[in-house]
């Protein structure tokens, strides 16, 4: 089997709700993706989800590096990727180019292998723990009541909540998540993200005066994503966990974090240098008896890797309306997301409405800069009826 190509088209679509955070709290709806496949002689084509921006990227790395080779041999040819960029390194786009290259190579080597990627992945079970996260922090209180409701009727008792504007509104809110989830039968497992918006002493007042009232699980991105002095310390004066790691890159960012214990939950998802690397920072993890929490994927395909990892604890459901372009073989039931077999990943695009959707480039609207810090992050709290930049009208 040998790779022959690569194919990939954008389209654009509206989310099934605004997605917002402490940094973006008017949010966005209307987004940009980028589908992606890579060819074989076989017949066989391994697809993916990727960075606009990375476009040109995914076509260099395949068309100068991986044409003529094997795909099933994934790990050796993420390591010549990684090589290949060692310069520049493994960051920003082209971590993302890298990132949706590997999950098509292992899309190919499940359906090679004809079975589901969790059986190639080495998972024994098709079911993961899973969790609820709105990313919400611009929705009203009923839209996101409705939403963690949803979720419950599926078993779901856990969830996260978007925080960091404002004190009141964050206690009301919790409340109403922990009564949601309460619904499913369960006790409520409650975590809350920041996203980097507060300075470590900063985390630590909302934090504790928070805990006085919540039963936190976990607590994320409370410092910067690189601070290991300032997660340690987070750490050390709350009761919660401390979780980050979503939007670090290579095992080589998270090694300061293990170092410095100043991290309790880490988070991995493609984005972690793929699967590959996904896999990788996971089972450094397991070396210090640490649990790992997956991201929210489209159709919850990362779900594979999750069945596989032994200290696995739980992974993010989002339930954007992502899938718009395709068919997936995965449902939620009693708190669980349940693999199926279909070969490979389990997402399929609908070649008619992708065509559909189909642009030749991204629209203003479609986020195509990605996602900023808002004004005031760690110094002092912008509410969210004020303008971004001073100045602003």
């Amino acid at each position: 089997m040998k790779i022959t190509g690569v194919r990939t088209k954008l389209y654009e679509f509206d989310l099934a709700r605004p997605i917002s955070d402490a940094n973006d709290p008017a949010g966005r709806q209307h987004v940009t993706n980028l589908a992606v496949f890579i060819d074989t002689d076989t017949g066989i084509t391994g697809t993916a989800l990727g960075s606009p921006a990375a476009r040109s990227h995914i076509h260099g790395m395949v068309n100068d590096l991986l044409i003529g080779r094997d795909p099933r041999g994934v790990k050796g040819l993420w390591k010549k990727m990684v090589d290949a960029v060692f310069k520049s390194n493994n960051r920003g786009i082209v971590n993302d180019a890298l990132s949706a290259i590997d999950v098509a190579l292992w899309d190919i080597k499940a359906k090679a292998n004809h079975e589901p990627l969790w059986k190639t992945l080495g998972a024994s079970t098709r079911k993961v723990k899973a969790y609820a996260s709105g990313i919400e922090i611009g929705l009203s209180d009923d839209d996101m009541r409705a939403f963690y409701t949803s979720l419950a009727a599926r078993g779901v008792s856990a969830g996260k909540l978007k925080v960091g504007l404002d004190m009141d509104t964050d206690l009301r809110r919790l409340a109403i998540m922990r009564d949601a989830l309460a619904t499913s039968g369960k006790p409520p497992v409650l975590m809350i993200d920041s996203n980097e918006y507060w300075s470590p002493k900063q985390a630590i007042r909302h934090i504790s005066r928070i805990e006085r009232e919540f039963d936190l699980t976990w607590v994320e991105e409370p410092a910067r994503r690189w601070d290991y002095r300032g997660l340690r310390l987070v750490s050390q004066s709350v009761k919660a966990a401390v979780a980050t790691g979503e939007n670090l890159d290579d095992i080589s960012e998270f090694m300061p974090l293990f170092l410095n214990e100043a991290i309790d939950v880490i988070e991995v998802g493609s984005g972690t240098s793929g699967i590959t690397g996904a896999l990788q920072v996971a089972d450094m993890a397991y070396g210090f008896d640490l649990p790992v929490a997956l991201m929210n994927s489209p159709a919850n395909f990362m779900a594979h890797l999750a069945a596989a990892l032994p200290n696995h604890y739980m992974m993010e459901v989002a339930e954007l309306g992502r899938e718009v372009a395709l068919t997936f073989d995965c449902r939620i039931e009693d708190g669980w997301i349940v693999l199926g077999d279909t070969p490979g990943h389990g997402m399929v695009f609908d070649e008619a409405r992708l065509a559909a959707l189909e642009v030749t480039a991204p629209s203003p609207r479609g986020g195509a800069i990605g996602w900023g810090r808002r004004r005031g992050a760690g110094l002092y709290e912008v509410p969210p009826g004020e303008p971004q930049e001073i100045g602003e009208e």
